[in-house]
């Protein structure tokens, strides 16, 4: 039996956490691939067959699936959970070539930031950008040299966030708006800036969380709600992980002692 619960999904990505739990040597009915997927095991052990090709799947190794190839699955050592992720081609920057992926340990710490970021609700920001990371060092994708209109491209990403144009509430669109892949965005972003998009968003988030409360600010749920955070408790988080306050202590902080 195949259970497949969404964890997050956009127009150009999903990921999905996969439970399986069959227990058969034979190879299953062939069904052709129909998106460029990337499936990392989490638990258990299968076997995948891909145009004539065995791959034997554990948490040590994933596979990088393309549209076109004919899948076969065997899952002899019974059953098994993985997280797959599709991704649009221009979401990336470029196809992924269709391969078995070792799993390495950089790979399976970014695989768990991936995972932690989905339980925060920033999929448009903080979520997109692990998923970013995860792709990279499965790929083994290299971070070549800036090229000269990134810095350009990088200026303009920092004034669309600081004036909260719409196109910034997410890392897809603000990519859109700037007519470069999000992979690019963030990889030329954290090459400059020394810090991801996500922090620097957040980072303007919390002065702009600095001015309200500043100017007297008390409902903090209207508070995040404008902000563009996911709830309450994750403003509280973000301030305190950029300030070491909750917003409550540093409202007293901010008030002017008679």
């Amino acid at each position: 039996m195949l259970c497949a619960v969404p964890v997050a999904a956009r127009a150009d990505f999903t990921v999905t956490a996969v439970t399986c739990r069959a227990d058969h040597t034979r190879w299953s009915a062939p069904e052709p691939c129909g998106e460029h997927r990337l499936v990392l095991v989490r638990r258990g052990r299968f076997r995948r067959r891909a145009d004539g090709v065995d791959a034997d799947l554990d948490p040590t190794l994933g596979y990088l699936g393309a549209p076109g190839e004919e899948e076969r699955f065997a899952h002899p050592a019974g059953g098994d959970v993985c997280t797959s992720v599709s991704i649009a081609p221009e979401f990336w920057d470029g196809p992924m070539v269709a391969r078995a992926v070792y799993i390495d340990a950089r790979v399976e710490l970014a695989h768990r930031r991936l995972l932690g970021a989905a339980t925060v609700g920033d999929i448009d920001y903080a979520l997109t950008e692990e998923l970013l990371r995860l792709v990279a060092a499965a790929t083994g994708r290299s971070t070549p040299r800036p090229r000269p209109a990134d810095r350009a491209m990088v200026t303009a990403a920092r004034h669309a966030i600081l004036t909260g144009a719409a196109e910034a509430a997410g890392l897809r669109s603000l990519a859109g708006l700037l007519m470069v892949s999000p992979y690019r965005l963030s990889r030329a972003f954290s090459q400059q800036m020394g810090v991801s998009v996500t922090h620097y968003r957040n980072r303007v988030r919390v002065g702009h969380a600095i001015d309200r409360l500043t100017d007297g600010e008390t409902g903090l749920a209207d508070l995040a709600a404008d902000l563009g955070f996911a709830d309450q408790p994750h403003l509280t988080r973000t301030i305190r992980a950029h300030l070491g306050h909750t917003p409550v202590a540093l409202r007293r902080l901010l008030t002017p002692s008679a």
